[in-house]
């Protein structure tokens, strides 16, 4: 029991670095990353341009 408490404080302790990584990315990892700068918008490595409100150079 206390090796799943334990893991269990982990796993919450750990969830808001992985989501603010995710928040302060561009590109999602399932968009590619980011392939290069378009008129200050990201452009991903699918071709689509990010949503995200960065302006890029």
């Amino acid at each position: 029991m206390k090796i799943w408490s334990t893991f269990f404080i982990s796993m919450l302790m750990m969830a808001p670095v992985v989501q603010a990584n995710a928040q302060n990315y561009p590109c999602s990892k399932s968009m590619g990353g980011v392939s290069h700068c378009q008129n200050g918008k990201f452009v991903c490595n699918n071709g689509k341009i990010s949503q995200s409100k960065k302006v890029c150079s």
